[in-house]
């Protein structure tokens, strides 16, 4: 009987540890990193060199190229992409897109097929993969669009889904409705650099 209910015990435990989390492999210190999406990454709101690219840079003490565009939809950023993978060689590429899609109301169908080529062109390409998750517009509690969740889950890639809902929905971490301001990019760089280091990217 004891031994039965110890065998029900390391059951529970292991079920509630759920799945290990997602690890990535260790970066060459000369491997720069490649941020890109739209308006989130370029630092819509931020002061000169307090987007969250440059003090991830600072944090990791590494190259972090800043690939972002105001206003660009990830229909856009599919076909910029490639090329860009192909000038800087990242070994990192961190995704933030899907934003303007949600604001436009294009289908998000459409959205994720584009997120899912971005992902591919990147992992035939021997890129590691880090997708940030964004907020769908709500005047109530924010949290990432369900689909990236799906997309880490199918496509086996590091994500974090907290990071621009808490920040995005903080007044006090915004410079307008959308975007952060110096401290929002802040915590935003510092949550990344706290995911990589986890992961044993960095």
């Amino acid at each position: 009987m004891r031994m039965k209910t110890l065998l029900l015990l390391i059951f529970l435990l292991l079920s509630a540890c759920g799945e290990p989390p997602k690890t990535l492999a260790k970066l060459p210190d000369d491997a720069p990193i490649l941020a890109f999406g739209d308006s989130l990454t370029y630092g819509t709101g931020a002061s000169a060199a307090h987007d969250y690219p440059a003090i991830l840079a600072n944090l990791a003490a590494r190259e972090v190229i800043n690939e972002g565009v105001p206003g660009e939809t990830s229909s856009e950023g599919l076909q910029r992409l490639p090329a860009l993978l192909d000038e800087y060689q990242p070994k990192l590429l961190i995704l933030i897109h899907g934003g303007n899609d949600m604001l436009k109301k294009i289908p998000r169908e459409q959205t994720v097929e584009h997120l899912q080529q971005m992902i591919a062109e990147t992992k035939s390409r021997h890129i590691e993969v880090m997708l940030l998750g964004v907020p769908e517009p709500n005047l109530l509690l924010l949290s990432s669009a369900d689909f990236y969740q799906h997309l880490a889950e199918t496509e086996d890639i590091l994500v974090d889904l907290d990071t621009l809902p808490d920040i995005l929905g903080d007044n006090d971490l915004k410079s307008d409705l959308i975007h952060p301001n110096d401290e929002g990019y802040r915590l935003l760089a510092e949550a990344i650099f706290k995911r990589l280091n986890a992961a044993g990217a960095l």
